[in-house]
Protein backbone atom coordinates (compact mmCIF):
# COMPACT_ATOMS: atom_id res chain seq x y z
CA UNK A 1 0.00 0.00 0.00
CA UNK A 2 1.40 3.32 -1.12
CA UNK A 3 0.69 6.78 1.41
CA UNK A 4 2.43 10.22 1.14
CA UNK A 5 5.21 10.32 3.75
CA UNK A 6 2.86 13.34 5.52
CA UNK A 7 0.10 10.54 6.30
CA UNK A 8 2.79 7.93 7.68
CA UNK A 9 3.99 7.62 11.06
CA UNK A 10 6.36 4.93 12.33
CA UNK A 11 4.31 4.59 16.31
CA UNK A 12 7.15 2.24 17.47
CA UNK A 13 9.91 0.06 16.67
CA UNK A 14 12.27 2.34 14.73
CA UNK A 15 15.28 1.27 16.53
CA UNK A 16 14.70 -2.43 15.49
CA UNK A 17 14.89 -0.93 11.77
CA UNK A 18 17.98 -1.64 9.15
CA UNK A 19 17.81 -0.27 6.04
CA UNK A 20 18.90 -1.33 2.74
CA UNK A 21 19.39 0.38 -0.98
CA UNK A 22 19.80 -1.48 -4.11
CA UNK A 23 19.85 -0.26 -7.95
CA UNK A 24 19.75 2.88 -8.09
CA UNK A 25 19.29 3.55 -4.44
CA UNK A 26 16.46 5.99 -4.41
CA UNK A 27 14.07 3.53 -2.39
CA UNK A 28 15.19 3.27 1.22
CA UNK A 29 13.82 -0.35 1.79
CA UNK A 30 13.46 -1.12 6.21
CA UNK A 31 13.99 -4.21 7.25
CA UNK A 32 13.41 -5.76 10.93
CA UNK A 33 17.05 -6.34 12.24
CA UNK A 34 15.53 -9.39 14.37
CA UNK A 35 12.98 -11.30 11.84
CA UNK A 36 14.21 -9.85 8.87
CA UNK A 37 10.34 -8.67 7.68
CA UNK A 38 10.55 -5.48 5.04
CA UNK A 39 7.74 -3.77 7.10
CA UNK A 40 7.95 -0.53 5.06
CA UNK A 41 10.20 1.79 2.50
CA UNK A 42 10.68 5.44 1.51
CA UNK A 43 10.92 6.71 -1.86
CA UNK A 44 9.56 9.48 -4.12
CA UNK A 45 6.06 8.95 -6.23
CA UNK A 46 5.76 9.85 -10.01
CA UNK A 47 5.25 13.33 -9.36
CA UNK A 48 8.72 13.65 -6.87
CA UNK A 49 6.28 13.61 -3.74
CA UNK A 50 7.89 11.60 -0.63
CA UNK A 51 6.08 8.35 -0.10
CA UNK A 52 5.84 5.43 1.78
CA UNK A 53 5.42 1.69 0.29
CA UNK A 54 3.77 -0.19 3.33
CA UNK A 55 3.70 -4.01 3.61
CA UNK A 56 -0.46 -4.27 4.78
CA UNK A 57 0.74 -7.58 6.85
CA UNK A 58 2.61 -5.36 9.33
CA UNK A 59 -0.30 -3.41 10.12
CA UNK A 60 -2.29 -4.14 13.35
CA UNK A 61 -6.10 -4.31 12.57
CA UNK A 62 -6.09 -4.65 9.04
CA UNK A 63 -7.09 -7.67 7.36
CA UNK A 64 -4.71 -8.05 4.40
CA UNK A 65 -7.15 -10.41 2.53
CA UNK A 66 -9.66 -7.21 2.98
CA UNK A 67 -7.72 -4.89 1.06
CA UNK A 68 -8.69 -4.30 -2.83
CA UNK A 69 -5.56 -4.75 -4.53
CA UNK A 70 -4.84 -2.21 -7.33
CA UNK A 71 -3.05 -3.69 -9.93
CA UNK A 72 0.38 -2.12 -11.04
CA UNK A 73 1.87 -2.43 -15.04
CA UNK A 74 5.70 -2.17 -13.39
CA UNK A 75 7.33 -3.48 -16.53
CA UNK A 76 5.80 -0.43 -18.65
CA UNK A 77 7.68 2.31 -16.12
Amino acid sequence: MFAPMSAFKLEKGGDHLTSYKFNRNVIDHLFCKTCGIKSFARGKAKDGSPTAAISVRCLEGVDATRVKAQHYDGKAY
